[in-house]
């Protein structure tokens, strides 16, 4: 299986590096070029056609949301996740409207962004935890289904069918998943192992028929479990 082809875009050259340098030792990943901008990133995505760029936000000449704009229209086979700083709404929706796949922070551990490539790749939704409960929020009041809005839920059968398969533990985990915590916080939280958060999160995104986490806290948020 040929390696995932990343591009890197930021305008500090240190950012640069230590991405590079992050992942250079994945035997699945290859840094195919480095940019410095994002009409820079344009150009180099024209040349080598990578399957990914991480993408700063904020940058000289085009900024990562104009870049990315650009991107997503004229090189489809191409996905980015956006890379910033600032856990700011206003980033997240301008990156999200401009056909990011994907919203980490910089802060992230080094194997949360090896993480985000290969679920990028493999074409799901990938959002830094802190930032899903603003984008649950703003989805769930754009539907009208906001909490102080209702209220008293009124659930699909289906739903309640997948609300009875999920064990108490899963629907623990789902009510801290959907409130934006990562694997680890929930695992401290429950006092768990890591692993066993993992194991939890598959058999909910399995159960509730969800392609990836945010999926998932979407669903908990319409069934009243994010309360």
């Amino acid at each position: 299986m040929s390696a995932i082809q990343v591009l890197l875009a930021d305008d500090q050259d240190l950012i640069r590096s230590g991405l590079s340098m992050i992942l250079s030792v994945e035997e699945d990943i290859e840094v195919v070029g480095q940019a410095s901008n994002g009409q820079q990133a344009l150009e180099l995505v024209e040349e080598h056609r990578p399957d990914i760029v991480l993408m700063d936000v904020q940058m000289p000449v085009m900024d990562g949301i104009e870049a990315t704009a650009q991107l997503t229209q004229r090189f489809a086979d191409t996905r980015v996740i956006m890379l910033t700083t600032f856990d700011r709404e206003d980033y997240l929706f301008d990156a999200l409207r401009a056909g990011a796949a994907g919203f980490l922070l910089k802060t992230a551990a080094a194997d949360e962004l090896v993480d985000a490539i290969h679920e990028v790749q493999a074409g799901h939704a990938l959002l830094a935890p802190k930032m899903t409960l603003p984008l649950i929020r703003r989805l769930v009041e754009h539907e009208g289904d906001a909490p102080q809005q209702k209220a008293e839920l009124s659930l699909t059968p289906e739903q309640v069918l997948i609300l009875n398969s999920l064990t108490a533990r899963e629907k623990e985990t789902l009510h801290l998943l959907a409130q934006g915590l990562t694997n680890a916080e929930i695992a401290e939280e429950l006092f768990v192992g890591a692993q066993t958060v993992k194991t939890h999160v598959s058999s909910i995104l399995a159960k509730t028929h969800s392609r990836d986490r945010v999926n998932a806290a979407i669903f908990a948020h319409r069934v009243g479990l994010a309360r």
